[in-house]
C-alpha cells in the first residue's frame, strides 16, 4: 500500500482505546514482511488480556520512532479528498504511523539501520502501552514520539493532571430539605474554589488551564442528592505539585479530590534547522520515563481536529512527515 491507502485501510480499523486487537494484528502482519525482507525482527509487547504493543528493529535500535495505535471515540470510517484524508485517527495518528512505516522503508532501502518502530496501546486513556514498554528497554537512544505538530519539533507539551471531585450528603424529601445534606450543593461550592485558583505560568508552556469535563449526581428532582461527581483535567506547566496542594485546599471543605492521573510537563529536543512549536496536549513520552532514550515529538496534522468529527490529514503534510523522519533519524544516527 502506498503512504494514502495505508493511513485510510489504517483509520478502517476500529481501534477505541481497549480495543487495539485488530489494528496490532493488521500492523504486525504489515510489518512482518518488512523485518523479513531487511534482515530484522519483529515482536508483540503482551500490555494485557488480547492487548499489546508491536516492536519491529533492524540491528539495534538507536533511533526508534513510536506513537499509539488507540483512538478516542466516536470511531467513523475514511474518506479522501484531493487534499485531506478524513476520519477518525486520520491526524491522531493513524496518518503519523502510516508516514512513519514509509519513513522507516526508505531509509532501510537505503542501507540505514539500528532503526526501531514501536506502536503501543492506550495512550488516550492512561499511556498503559508506554508504560509497559518502559519496562524493558531495548537501547534505543532516541524516541521520535509522533503526534500532530503540523510537521514541526515540539520543544515542550504540557502535563495532565486529573481528578474526580466526590462530594457525599444524605437524602431525604425535597419538601423537608432541612433533613437532608445536599451533595450537589457541596458540589457546586467545590467547584467555585477550584475556578478562583491561580494556576501557574511558564514562559516557554505559557498558562495551565483546567476544564471540568463531567458532571453527575442526584437520583430524581424530588430528592435530596446524597452523591455527585465532577472530573477535572488541569493541563500543568510544571511539575504540578504546587496545583496538587491548591486542588486539595480548594475542595477540603465540601468533597474529596481524587487524583486519577498526574503526567508532569516535559521539555523535548530540538535539532538545527527545523521548525519549532509548543504543544498544550499530553503524550506517551512522560509515560516512557526516558527509557527508550531522549525524546523528540513531531508529527503531521493539527491536534486542533484531531477527537472531532472534522479530523483529517493534509495528505501534503503526510508526504513531508515521510521525508522529515528520515531526515531526523540521520541527523540523530550521526550524534
Amino acid at each position: 500500500m502506498n503512504l494514502f491507502e495505508l493511513t485510510r485501510a489504517l483509520v478502517d480499523i476500529e481501534s477505541i482505546t481497549d480495543n487495539e486487537e485488530r489494528v496490532g494484528e493488521f500492523l504486525f502482519e504489515r510489518l512482518q514482511s518488512t523485518a523479513s525482507q531487511y534482515g530484522g525482527s519483529i515482536e508483540k509487547m503482551p500490555v494485557a488480556d488480547r492487548r499489546f504493543n508491536v516492536f519491529a528493529y533492524w540491528g539495534e535500535p538507536t533511533v526508534t520512532f513510536s506513537t499509539h495505535i488507540d483512538t478516542v471515540p466516536p470511531f467513523f470510517e475514511s474518506r479522501e479528498d484531493d487534499d485531506y484524508i478524513w476520519g477518525r485517527g486520520a491526524c491522531d495518528t493513524k496518518g503519523i504511523i502510516s508516514a512513519m512505516i514509509h519513513a522507516v522503508e526508505g531509509l532501510l532501502a537505503s542501507g540505514v539501520r539500528n532503526l526501531g518502530l514501536l506502536f503501543v496501546v492506550g495512550e488516550e486513556r492512561n499511556s498503559v502501552g508506554a508504560y509497559t514498554a518502559s519496562k524493558t528497554p531495548r537501547g534505543s537512544k532516541f524516541l521520535i514520539n509522533g503526534e500532530p505538530t503540523e510537521n514541526k519539533l515540539a520543544l515542550g507539551s504540557k502535563g495532565a493532571l486529573r481528578y474526580e471531585i466526590v462530594a457525599k450528603g444524605r437524602m431525604a424529601h425535597s419538601a423537608y430539605p432541612e433533613l437532608g445534606e445536599s451533595a450537589i450543593e457541596k458540589l457546586l461550592d467545590a467547584l467555585h474554589g477550584l475556578r478562583k485558583v491561580r494556576l501557574p505560568h511558564d514562559p516557554v508552556l505559557g498558562q495551565s488551564t483546567m476544564n471540568i469535563g463531567t458532571l453527575s449526581g442526584g437520583r430524581a428532582p424530588n430528592v435530596i442528592p446524597d452523591a455527585a461527581k465532577a472530573e477535572i483535567f488541569i493541563r500543568l506547566v510544571d511539575d504540578g505539585h504546587a496545583t496538587r496542594a491548591a486542588v486539595q485546599s480548594a475542595v477540603a471543605a465540601f468533597a474529596e479530590a481524587v487524583e486519577v492521573l498526574c503526567i508532569p510537563a516535559v521539555r523535548l529536543g530540538s535539532l538545527e534547522g527545523f521548525d519549532t512549536t509548543i504543544v498544550s496536549y499530553t503524550t506517551d513520552i512522560p509515560a516512557f520515563g526516558g527509557a527508550w532514550g531522549k525524546p523528540f515529538l513531531c508529527g503531521p496534522g493539527t491536534i486542533h481536529v484531531a477527537h472531532t468529527t472534522e479530523e483529517r490529514v493534509p495528505k501534503r503534510q503526510l508526504v513531508e512527515a515521510v521525508k522529515l523522519y528520515q531526515r531526523i533519524a540521520r541527523d540523530l544516527l550521526e550524534v
